[in-house]
C-alpha cells in the first residue's frame, strides 16, 4: 500500500530544463541497491553537489525557499533516456508527490505512477505560466486535484485538465500497487473458480 492520493496543494520546485534524462535525475553509479528507499539522496546528485560533495547553492533543491516542496515543475521532454526505475523512486523518495511537465518519456511517465508519483502533463503555455509564477513568488502554490483531474495555479485561478488511466487514477487514490489491485480481487477470484468447480462437478 503506498500514500493515496486526491488532492494536494503545495509550493513548487521549478526545474525549466528542457530533455532531463534519467541519468541526470539518477546517475548510473547510483543503481546497484535493489530496494526503493534512500535514492532520495542522490536525485540530480550531479547538479545537486558538486565534485567534493558540496551542495551546490543555486541548485534548485539546495535553495531553502523551495524546501518541502512536493511538486516538481520540470521542462518538456521529462525522464527521457534510459528505462531505469531508479529515477521514479529516487523522485519518490525525495518526496515529491507530482510531477508536472508539457511532455514525459512514457516509461518514465509509466514507472512515476508505478511509485505513487503523479505526472501531470500540462500545455506549453500553462508550463511557462507555471515557471513564471514561481519566479516571481516561490512560495506560490499549486492545488492538483486527482480526483476531477485538475491542476490550478492558485494565485490566479488558471486551470487545466490532465488526462489519465482509469485504472491508475483509481490505484493512485486508493493507495494501491499493481499487487495491492490484484489482491483486493482475491475473494472474487476465488469465487468465480469455485462456482466453476461446482458447475463442472
Amino acid at each position: 500500500m503506498k500514500q493515496k492520493f486526491t488532492i494536494i496543494t503545495s509550493t513548487c520546485a521549478p526545474l525549466p530544463l528542457e530533455n532531463v534524462d534519467t541519468d541526470q535525475i539518477i546517475p548510473a553509479r547510483f543503481l546497484k541497491a535493489t530496494t526503493r528507499e534512500g535514492f532520495g539522496e542522490n536525485l540530480f546528485r550531479d547538479w545537486r553537489y558538486d565534485n567534493r560533495g558540496n551542495p551546490v547553492p543555486d541548485f534548485v533543491l539546495n535553495r531553502p525557499e523551495h524546501a518541502g516542496a512536493q511538486i516538481l515543475v520540470a521542462g518538456k521532454n521529462f525522464g527521457s533516456g534510459s528505462s531505469r526505475e531508479h529515477a521514479a523512486w529516487a523522485i519518490a523518495d525525495y518526496g515529491f508527490r507530482a510531477v508536472v511537465s508539457s511532455f514525459f518519456a512514457d516509461i518514465h511517465k509509466n514507472n512515476e505512477l508505478n511509485v505513487g508519483v503523479l505526472p501531470v502533463v500540462v500545455s506549453e503555455p500553462f508550463l511557462q505560466a507555471l515557471f513564471a509564477a514561481i519566479a516571481a513568488d516561490p512560495a506560490t502554490q499549486v492545488e492538483i486535484d486527482l480526483p476531477a483531474q485538475t491542476i490550478t495555479l492558485l494565485a490566479t485561478g488558471a486551470a487545466e485538465h490532465f488526462d489519465i488511466s482509469a485504472y491508475k487514477k483509481q490505484c493512485l487514490t486508493e493507495g494501491l500497487d499493481d499487487i495491492d489491485f490484484l489482491l483486493r480481487g482475491m475473494p472474487l477470484i476465488t469465487a468465480y473458480e469455485q462456482r466453476r468447480k461446482e458447475a463442472h462437478g
